[in-house]
C-alpha cells in the first residue's frame, strides 16, 4: 500500500473524491472526481433513499472505488445528511460494502461542520483570527465559528439547496408565494442561534460548497472580469449576494435561469434555493463580506485522515477528538487525576498485549478516551454511573470521531465496572462481531487498570507483563519502595475476569519489587 489517501464525500447532491499524497504540513492532490448523484429528496426529513437513488449511488461509488484502487490509495468515505437521515441507510451501506468494498462512515451534523471548518481553515490559511464558516450543501447547511483548529460553535441546519427546492420550488415555474415562504423559513431556522454566534464574534467569514462557488462565479460575471485560475480566497460582499438573488428570482423557470446565467442543468434547478440560504446567512448573522474557500468537507476529511494515519504531524492541542473528550471529562468527572492515571495504566497494558490480543493501533485511542470518560456518569449519580457514562458519551458532541467510534468508546466506558458485556444487552448486541471483540478486549484492560488505582492516588506507577501459554503475569511497580499496593492488587484481582476470558489465560498479579 502506498502512502496515498483518498477522501470520499457522499453528499446529498453530489459525491466528491480527492486522492492526495502527504507532504510536510498538508497534502498534494493527485486527482479529483465528482458525480452529481442526487441521493436525497424531500422537503422535510429525508426519511428514505429511493431504489433509484441507491442504484445511482452504488454505480457512482463503484467507479470511485476503482479510481482510488488504481492509485493504491487508502480510502475513507463519509456520508452526510441524505444518508444520515434515511431510515433505510443500512440497506445502502451494506450494498455499497458488498459491491464496492467501501465502508461508509455516517457523520453527525456537528462532525460534518468540524471537517468543513478544517478544510476551509487550511484553504484560507488564517489561523490566528476567529472565523465564521458556512457551507450550503444539498441537504443541510453547516455553520461553524472557530479560531485555528478550535471550534467554538458548530451547528447543522436542515437547510439544503436540494431540500428547499423540493419544498418550495418543485413546480416548473415560480409560485408568487414561494420565495417569501422560503425566505421566512430560512430566517426562522437560523435566527435561533444568531445571538450566540454574534456574541462569540468573528473577524473572517468564509464559505464553501457548490452553491457558494456558483454565486461567486455569477458575481464575477456581474463585475465583468474574467474568472481567475482559482476562486480560493475570492471575496464578495453581501450587497452582491442580494443582487444575485434578485437576478435569479427574476427568471420564472429553471430553463430561463440556465440560459441566462449559463448554468449547468444540475445546478440551475437548485441555485435559487441555495442563493436564498446564502442571503439568509448574510442577513441573520450580519455578514458584510465573504471569502470563498476551494476546500470543504472532502479536504477536511483528507487532512483528518492524514493526521490519524500519522502521515502528517499534528500537535495534541490540535487534536479535535482529544480536546472534546477532555472537555466532557472536565465538565463531569469529579476525580480527573484518577481517570488520567487509569488511562496511562490501561494504554501501558494495551502496548504490552497488543499482539496477544490482536489489537489494532487505532484502538489505543478508544481505550484511552474510554478511560478518561469512564467516570463522567457520576455527574448524574454514583449509583449505576457506568450506565450514565454510556448515555453521556453517546449523546455528547464528541468531535473528531465517527459515530461508530463514539459507540465503541461509550461501550468500553459502560463496561468498566459491574457486569461484563452480554448478548442480551441491546446496545452490545447491535454491534458487529468484530466491534464486540474490540469492546470486550478494551473493557477487559480498562477494568484491570481501574483496579490498579483503587486507592485513587497513583501509587501504582506502571505495569509490565509476561505471557505464557496458560498465564498472564502482570508485574506492578509501586511509586516508592514503601508504597502499600495490597488493596490495588486485591481490586485488580476482583476485576480480571473479562481480561482472562478474552486472553483465554489465567491472570496473576505480582509486586515487581518483591521479585
Amino acid at each position: 500500500m502506498s502512502d496515498l489517501v483518498a477522501a470520499l464525500d457522499i453528499g446529498t447532491n453530489s459525491f466528491h473524491l480527492v486522492v492526495a499524497k502527504p507532504v510536510p504540513g498538508g497534502f498534494e492532490v493527485v486527482t479529483r472526481e465528482k458525480d452529481v448523484v442526487r441521493m436525497g429528496h424531500g422537503g422535510g426529513d429525508m426519511k428514505e433513499l429511493s431504489d433509484d437513488a441507491i442504484d445511482r449511488g452504488v454505480k457512482s461509488l463503484t467507479r470511485m472505488a476503482k479510481i482510488a484502487k488504481s492509485h493504491d490509495a487508502k480510502l475513507r468515505a463519509v456520508a452526510t445528511s441524505a444518508v444520515r437521515e434515511a431510515k433505510n441507510r443500512s440497506e445502502f451501506i451494506k450494498r455499497v460494502r458488498k459491491e464496492t468494498g467501501i465502508d461508509i462512515e455516517v457523520v453527525s451534523g456537528v462532525e460534518e461542520a468540524r471537517l468543513i471548518h478544517l478544510g476551509v481553515l487550511n484553504a484560507i490559511g488564517i489561523h490566528d483570527r476567529p472565523m465564521f464558516v458556512c457551507d450550503i450543501g444539498g441537504g443541510s447547511t453547516e455553520v461553524v465559528v472557530g479560531i485555528d483548529d478550535e471550534v467554538m460553535f458548530a451547528r447543522s441546519f436542515k437547510l439544503g439547496a436540494v431540500r428547499l427546492t423540493d419544498r418550495f420550488f418543485s413546480s416548473t415555474t415560480l409560485h408568487p408565494s414561494a420565495i417569501p415562504s422560503c425566505r421566512s423559513f430560512i430566517r426562522s431556522s437560523l435566527s435561533v442561534v444568531a445571538p450566540e454566534v454574534l456574541e462569540l464574534g468573528f473577524e473572517i467569514v468564509a464559505t464553501s460548497s457548490g452553491t457558494a462557488e456558483t454565486i461567486a462565479r455569477l458575481i464575477l460575471h456581474n463585475r465583468g472580469i474574467p474568472e481567475p485560475k482559482t476562486l480560493n480566497r475570492f471575496e464578495f460582499t453581501s450587497d452582491e449576494i442580494h443582487s444575485v438573488v434578485t437576478q435569479l428570482q427574476s427568471e420564472p423557470t429553471i430553463e430561463d435561469r440556465a440560459r441566462r446565467f449559463g448554468l449547468d442543468p444540475n445546478r440551475a434547478d437548485i441555485i435559487l434555493a441555495g442563493a436564498l440560504i446564502m442571503e439568509g446567512l448574510v442577513d441573520v448573522f450580519e455578514l458584510k463580506s465573504l471569502m470563498f474557500s476551494d476546500y470543504a468537507l472532502r479536504e477536511g476529511l483528507l487532512l483528518d485522515t492524514l493526521r490519524r494515519e500519522g502521515l502528517i504531524e499534528v500537535d495534541k492541542d490540535h487534536d479535535a477528538a482529544r480536546r472534546s473528550v477532555q472537555q466532557l471529562a472536565d465538565r463531569c468527572d469529579d476525580r480527573p487525576e484518577h481517570s488520567q492515571h487509569v488511562a496511562e495504566l490501561a494504554v501501558g497494558l494495551f502496548d504490552d498485549l497488543e499482539k496477544a490480543l490482536k489489537l489494532q493501533p487505532d484502538w489505543r485511542r478508544y481505550l484511552e478516551f474510554a478511560a478518561i470518560l469512564a467516570n463522567v456518569g457520576v455527574v448524574v449519580a454514583h449509583a449505576k454511573h457506568h450506565l450514565h457514562a454510556y448515555y453521556l458519551i453517546r449523546n455528547s458532541e464528541l468531535m473528531g470521531l465517527t459515530d461508530r467510534e463514539v459507540e465503541i468508546i461509550a461501550q468500553v466506558a459502560r463496561y468498566h465496572r459491574k457486569g461484563a458485556p452480554k448478548s442480551e444487552h441491546a446496545e452490545f448486541a447491535a454491534l458487529s462481531t468484530a466491534d464486540q471483540r474490540i469492546v470486550r478486549s478494551l473493557a477487559g484492560l480498562l477494568r484491570v487498570a481501574i483496579g490498579l488505582d483503587r486507592t485513587y492516588d497513583a501509587r501504582v506507577k506502571s505495569v509490565s507483563t509476561k505471557l505464557t501459554a496458560d498465564e498472564l503475569i502482570i508485574a506492578i511497580k509501586p511509586r516508592g519502595k514503601k508504597a502499600d499496593i495490597s488493596l490495588n492488587i486485591y481490586a485488580a484481582n476482583e476485576r480480571k475476569g473479562l481480561l482472562s476470558e478474552v486472553l483465554q489465560r489465567k491472570v496473576k498479579f505480582i509486586d515487581a519489587t518483591s521479585v
